[in-house]
Parts: C-alpha cells; sequence; structure tokens
C-alpha cells in the first residue's frame, strides 16, 4: 500500500511518497506520506515506512528494506513549529530518519528516528537504531539495540549488544580484514537489487 499520510497538529502537509520507477515495493509493504525512495530498492513484504510523525524520511539508492522492517519517527512539528531535536542534519538538510545509499535493513530491523545510517551499513536481523547516527561502512550484527549515540564510520556491533552510551560506542572494534562479516553487505545489496529489478520486470509483463 502506497499512500499520502493525513494532516494533523503535528503535520501540517499532506504528502505522497515519491518512489523511484526502478524501485519496487511488494503490495504487502506499507509506505506513507513523507517518504522519498531512491532508485533500485527493494521493499520487501511487510516493510512499513511511515512519513506520517517525523518528517521527511530518505532511502538512498541501491538499498534494501527487508521483511518486517518498520521505519517511522518521532513527530519533527508541533502545530507548525519544528522541533529540532527530533531530526538530523546530513548535507545541509533536515530528515527524521536519513539511510545512506547500498544500505541493507535485514528482517525485522527497526529504524526510529530520529536516526541516520551511512552509506554501504548493514544492520543485522532484529536490530533498533534510534536517536542514533550510524557511520559508513558500519555492521550491525544481528539483535543490536542503539539509543542516543553515534557510531563511527568502519565500525561494527556484536551481536546482542546493548550501546546506550557514547563511551560504549567509542569503543565498537574496527573493521579488519579478518572481521568475518566485513564483505557481507556487498553481496546482500546485490541480491536484493537484482531482486527488486525482476519483480518489476515480472509485474510489468502481467
Amino acid at each position: 500500500m502506497i499512500e499520502p499520510n493525513v494532516k494533523t497538529d503535528f503535520s501540517s502537509a499532506v504528502s505522497y511518497p515519491e518512489i523511484e520507477p526502478s524501485t519496487y515495493v511488494h503490495p504487502s509493504a506499507v509506505v506513507i506520506g513523507n517518504v522519498r525512495l531512491g532508485k533500485n530498492i527493494l521493499v520487501s513484504p511487510t516493510a512499513s515506512i511511515r512519513g506520517d510523525e517525523g518528517q521527511p524520511i530518505y532511502i538512498g539508492d541501491d538499498s534494501n528494506v527487508q521483511d518486517g522492517v518498520i521505519i517511522h519517527a518521532l513527530e519533527t512539528e508541533n502545530e507548525g513549529r519544528l522541533i529540532m531535536e527530533n531530526s538530523f542534519e546530513v548535507a545541509g538538510a533536515r530528515y527524521a530518519v536519513y539511510i545512506g545509499c547500498s544500505v541493507s535493513l535485514a528482517h525485522q530491523v527497526q529504524v526510529h528516528g530520529p536516526a541516520v545510517i551511512g552509506d554501504d551499513t548493514f544492520v543485522g536481523m532484529k536490530s533498533l537504531v534510534f536517536k542514533s547516527r550510524v557511520g559508513r561502512g558500519c555492521v550491525l550484527e544481528p539483535c543490536v539495540m542503539l539509543m542516543g549515540v553515534e557510531v563511527s564510520d568502519g565500525r561494527y556491533v556484536p551481536a546482542g549488544s546493548f550501546v546506550k552510551t557514547q563511551d560504549d560506542a567509542d569503543r565498537l572494534p574496527l573493521i579488519t580484514d579478518e572481521y568475518s562479516m566485513k564483505d557481507m553487505n556487498r553481496n546482500v545489496v546485490r541480491v536484493n537489487r537484482e531482486l527488486a529489478r525482476a519483480y518489476l520486470l515480472r509485474e510489468q509483463n502481467e
């Protein structure tokens, strides 16, 4: 389902999602409101991307939003007044949720804004990113929780970690050549980009 948001005291404008033609949104997924989806993205069954409270939500080219992923955000407006602390600035613009290019959000991930996830990052199954900023080229292993922290580029977060202080985030290990998951995101992106292309082709031929 793809539809506009509703007008409320925390959302003064009604917006329809902007979706590039090369992106595939499964019929059982939900995309609502002030959402921009770039090129070659796969939005899988039962995913929910709701730009109806915190907004805008942006997802960059070649990313994937897998089954059961939820992307939502705290309100960014109150009766016409911007709530600055509920958004992040990226390249001179403000976003409730900003997800870069070639990012993988694996099954049942929750990204709850304000949040930023940098390019080429893998977020593992059942992880939560809330009020946090994740750098480029990171790996969040499954069942990670990030709350109120900034993760530097090229770090990984071990499975099951709960990172809620900046000191803990600063001690996260660097990804090295020996790290077993260092190249996984590249293949996950490739597979999901091909799935998006193939599903769109099938849809066009039906």
